[in-house]
């Protein structure tokens, strides 16, 4: 099992002060919809080039014919119990949205919120030294934060990135045909709820820690690819969710073959004796309406794709073409398991269509 933080005589569970964990605890998908439906648009100036009506993964402002800097922020309760890789596992989860939009990271600034009263500044400390080297393996520094005394544990990163305007991949330009193409395993969710649960053995939790710290950094090189179409990487709504994203973007529909999508071991097995997360039955009845899965695989490929990913992989959309050149960028980062899943269509209404 992993190590959780110790104080005299007794361990510290950080997962014990969530109420759910990683991008498991964020707001579901039609929830937010309503929220952001309330809020009033604000400026549009034409430097900016990405916003939020394509639900991307990051904002991009245009500077120059050569620079665009790309912005986002990332934080959530503990997925782990142990804080440095807490903070490993946050601050990669928040690096990805960079690489998602083919942007390369420049610095990052700490989003800290804890409760004082509760873990004692050694454990504070170790969860900020983990995200501090994430971040210098991904080559930036943590240059400034903010941090604030709250009931649950918190931290993440706002990201600072650049990425050439020619070389932005929104999540919208998806094309008939494109290959589909995911980045990394599914199942963290059910990994998670496992841990929670005090049933994730040491194999388990050292497979989750691998995915989870992996870094998608085959995004900026993704970039250069003009065969690449479209780019977000799969978090908190599940495969389903991001993939429609995509679809709804695109005014497009997607077709995935469930055996081709990779999915950890140990999840298969933890799933297998029932275990899964709430986050996963939100996110259906957020866009279920909008899933087609055969009679046949309903149950088991409804919870793999509602599955809530934290740090997880980059999802493609690319020519079929480039599909090859495609596998060996995300190979060559880590991202062994990476495969072909399925293919977007020309349909009258964006949906996802789940077969065997």
């Amino acid at each position: 099992m992993n190590s959780s933080a110790t104080i005299p005589g007794e361990p510290i569970r950080l997962t014990r002060f969530s109420h759910g964990g990683g991008c498991g605890c964020k707001i579901a998908p039609a929830v937010l919809q309503q929220i952001l439906a309330r809020t009033p648009p604000g400026l549009l100036p034409p430097e900016l080039l990405v916003g939020i009506a394509s639900s991307d993964d990051a904002a991009v402002y245009r500077l120059n014919d050569e620079q665009a800097i790309v912005a986002t922020t990332d934080f959530f309760t503990p997925i782990v119990d142990d804080p440095y890789d807490f903070g490993r596992i946050a601050a990669a989860n928040a690096l990805s949205d960079v690489y998602a939009m083919g942007g390369r990271p420049l610095f990052a600034l700490a989003i800290v919120g804890m409760p004082l009263d509760k873990l004692p500044p050694e454990v504070i400390g170790r969860i900020l030294e983990g995200g501090a080297d994430l971040c210098r393996e991904a080559g930036i520094p943590i240059a400034g934060g903010h941090s604030i005394d709250v009931p649950e544990p918190i931290y993440g990163l706002v990201a600072i990135g650049l990425v050439p305007p020619a070389r932005v991949k929104r999540n919208d330009r998806a094309r008939v045909g494109d290959t589909l193409i995911l980045g990394k395993p599914l199942g963290i969710g059910i990994l998670s709820a496992a841990l929670k649960k005090g049933l994730l053995d040491d194999h388990g939790y050292a497979d989750m820690l691998r995915w989870t710290t992996l870094l998608n950094r085959a995004g900026e090189q993704l970039a250069a690819l003009d065969g690449v179409h479209a780019l977000t990487d799969v978090t908190g709504f599940g495969l389903a969710g991001h993939l429609l994203e995509i679809c709804r973007g695109s005014r497009l529909a997607a077709c995935v073959e469930f055996s081709r999508l990779p999915r950890l071991a140990a999840a298969e097995r933890h799933l297998a004796s029932g275990i899964q997360t709430g986050a996963s039955a939100r996110n259906w009845a957020s866009y279920g309406q909008e899933v087609r899965i055969g009679d046949d695989l309903e149950a088991v490929a409804r919870t793999w794709v509602t599955d809530p990913q934290t740090s997880g992989g980059l999802l493609v959309a690319c020519a079929p073409g480039a599909a090859a050149e495609v596998l060996e960028l995300l190979r060559a980062t880590g991202c062994t398991e990476a495969a072909v899943i399925g293919q977007l269509v020309a349909e009258s209404h964006p949906r996802l269509t789940v077969v065997r």
